[in-house]
């Protein structure tokens, strides 16, 4: 990825320049503190711009529709103090003229509008894209003076310019570069950047071998043809520079599609470890339960010798004295003599009494750490579907889907969609579907599925469900599922695993079991070397 720079903000501004000049600002929304987008109307076309200026992703664009869907932007319900107090100054005002300063990567919006009393006062809204220094800066053209910013920046992290409300608006501190318009010189590639203007290190690198009046009808924007590389890692404004592109209708489009590309790239990497993380949190807890269980289980495996030391007491009351720390019994189980040592403030009949209540209650135990066991099993293993699901999803609409699963509550309501149709397979007289996550899975099984299906499953394995549909059923058939099974499974990779199988009329689904969750009986297995 390359970074936004001086020389494509000259070329942006240029284009857009009719656009902008006499436009109206109608609306102001600030989805995070790191982007704006501006509803602006001209000539009877309304655009929104978009302005990022996340140190990653610092550039500005008129989005279309498409690649505002892409770049997933939600706005607050409560709104930033920043744009509040743009909207209270720059809604409904007027664009009279737009500008850039020399060489520097800033685009000013020079505004008219009226204060409290009705007169007419001049601001100007600056939109600094410089890297880690990016900023949206708000000022008084009449007194230079600072209304507000996007971020303060205080004296401990610019000894060079502080911005805050009250302070005056000054501009960087100009680089030492040469203008290379005026320059009739040698080239030196390995430093362009650092003795020219208007070269990024990017493009410096993309210009690599060029004549100096090549280079200076670059900087001149002549033959303008924009366009991305063909595996997006680069953008250019001359389309001859790249070595495989797909030529752009325009700058602002070739802004727009390269930064969405990867704006909805980390969106995607950051849910999918968000939702890794969630997964891992809750699979890790039910581990930790049911080893706790299991633990608690292994303790009460002698529960029974209390109820035959309660039945020896009783069976020896004859020869034996109530008020006794030990007797001496027979044990006809284990066909030994053994001593029992007792509660000498209690009778025989109140030892063995409580001998039966720590029975009773072990007994208690024991089956309803069962039950808790069989629960946390059933929830250990939907975690690790989910967590499989996460892993090979590869589009974020998938991510949502698993998301509104793990936390329907973050997810709103006009998110959470219909599950997205499985993949289907087509052969001449079968028809395969595969789940790719378990709302997907819910879906094969619910809505698809017909009794003579056939459902094929990893066996003791995370993976998605497939769903035979066929009139013809044959061992290549259910071989060929078999397979595909094992390749949308965690055990993918490896060399022995086994594939069960069975009718869709033996899969049930226990009540209020989570999504994707089936039991299943009269099943066949296939094991795959």
């Amino acid at each position: 990825m390359i970074t936004f720079d001086s020389l494509t903000l000259k070329a942006w501004i240029e284009e857009n320049r009719t656009f902008l000049t006499n436009a109206r600002i109608q609306k102001i929304q600030q989805p995070t503190r790191k982007d704006f987008v501006l509803t602006i109307r001209s000539n009877g076309e309304t655009r929104k711009l978009y302005i990022n200026i996340n140190p990653q992703f610092h550039h500005l664009c008129f989005m279309n529709k498409e690649n505002e869907a892409k770049r997933l932007i939600e706005i607050p319900q409560k709104p930033p103090m920043f744009c509040m107090l743009l909207r209270k100054y720059l809604e409904n005002a007027v664009i009279s003229k737009v500008n850039q300063p020399p060489n520097e990567r800033i685009l000013e919006l020079y505004i008219e509008t009226f204060n409290e009393l009705s007169e007419k006062i001049y601001l100007c809204l600056a939109v600094e894209l410089m890297g880690k220094h990016s900023n949206v800066v708000l000022y008084s053209d009449d007194t230079n003076v600072i209304i507000g910013c996007a971020h303060n920046v205080g004296a401990e992290k610019s000894r060079e310019r502080e911005m805050a409300g009250t302070l005056p608006y000054v501009y960087p501190p100009k680089q030492i570069k040469t203008d290379i318009l005026s320059y009739n010189g040698e080239i030196d590639f390995e430093t362009l950047s650092n003795d020219f203007y208007m070269f990024s290190k990017a493009f410096a690198n993309q210009v690599r071998g060029c004549a100096l009046l090549e280079l200076k009808s670059f900087v001149n924007l002549e033959n303008l043809c924009p366009a991305i590389s063909s595996d997006y890692k680069e953008y250019s404004l001359f389309e001859n520079l790249l070595d495989s592109n797909i030529s752009q209708a325009s700058v602002n489009e070739m802004l727009d599609n390269y930064y969405t590309y990867y704006q909805a790239e980390d969106k995607f990497r950051n849910l999918k470890f968000q939702l890794l993380g969630i997964a891992n949190t809750r699979l890790k807890k039910a581990k930790s339960t049911l080893a706790k269980m299991y633990s608690q289980l292994k303790d009460n495996e002698n529960s029974d010798s209390y109820r035959l030391m309660g039945d020896l007491i009783l069976a020896n009351l004859y020869n034996n004295k109530d008020f006794s720390s030990s007797i001496e019994v027979y044990d006809y189980e284990n066909d030994k003599n053994i001593t029992l040592k007792l509660d000498e403030t209690k009778t025989l009949k109140e030892n063995a009494n409580k001998l039966y209540k720590l029975y009773n209650k072990h007994k208690t135990q024991k089956q309803k750490l069962n039950e808790l066991c069989e629960t946390n099993e059933i929830t250990k293993k939907y975690l690790e579907e989910v967590i499989y699901s996460i892993e090979k999803s590869n589009d974020i609409e998938n991510l949502f889907e698993i998301k509104a699963e793990l936390e329907p509550e973050t997810v709103p309501k006009e998110k959470i969609k219909k599950a997205i149709e499985p993949e289907k397979i087509e052969l001449e007289d079968a028809t395969i579907f595969i789940g790719k996550n378990n709302r997907q899975n819910d879906y094969i099984i619910s809505k698809l599925a017909k009794d003579e299906d056939i459902w094929f499953h990893t066996k003791d394995c995370a993976g998605s469900h497939v769903l035979l549909k066929t009139t013809n059923l044959t061992d290549e058939l259910i071989l060929k599922c078999a397979k595909i099974a094992k390749e949308f499974s965690s055990g993918a990779d490896s060399s022995k695993i086994g594939v069960i199988y069975t009718k869709r009329k033996y899969l049930r689904k226990p009540p209020a079991a989570a999504l994707g969750y089936v039991t299943y009986k009269n099943e066949k297995e296939i094991v795959l070397d």
